[in-house]
């Protein structure tokens, strides 16, 4: 089931599709971008979109793609997960470099976060982060996100083993 368009004050999220490959590869091939992600950068357009292709075929996630209002043009992706029955979902997101400190992944993960938890029941959503991915673990924390766990030697990634932050936010703590 194709996920529903949400907008914000300056943002569309619309559903993901094959044709977002070469505007997605910006970020997926982007080393700094994809430095605290579990996989490496991807070499081609043709990596990303089959990338994409697995994401958009998996029933369990619902993909975004981060769009400027008035631009169709993807910036980014947004991601959930329901990950157990009892409306526990786990989020996911990215962003083209050239759009990183404008406020845009904040505006649209809080966008997502109204929708799980004000229009579909979630009672708790959840994001994995590496440690030292600093401006995604500012990110959650200024959305209201708690740190809840540290777990060491979690991933084995394109950069060796890293630790994982798990944070999570209840639907009573939404404030937005």
């Amino acid at each position: 089931m194709s996920p529903p368009v949400l907008e914000s004050a300056r943002l569309r999220l619309r559903p993901m599709t094959l044709d977002d490959a070469a505007a997605i590869h910006l970020v997926y091939a982007d080393e700094m971008a994809m430095r605290w992600w579990s996989h490496a950068p991807h070499i081609s357009v043709e990596e990303t979109r089959e990338s994409l292709a697995r994401h958009i075929a998996d029933p369990a996630w619902r993909s975004w793609a981060i769009t400027l209002a008035g631009d169709d043009t993807a910036i980014g992706s947004l991601a959930a997960h329901e990950k157990r029955q009892g409306k526990v979902v786990e989020i996911g997101y990215s962003l083209v470099r050239s759009h990183w400190g404008q406020g845009y992944a904040r505006e649209a993960v809080a966008r997502l976060i109204d929708r799980l938890i004000r229009e579909e029941g979630m009672r708790r959503v959840f994001a994995d982060t590496d440690p030292e991915n600093d401006a995604s673990n500012r990110l959650l924390e200024s959305l209201g996100f708690a740190r809840e766990g540290h777990l060491r030697g979690e991933w084995e990634t394109h950069i060796g083993v890293r630790d994982s932050l798990i944070w999570g936010l209840l639907a009573e703590e939404w404030t937005r």
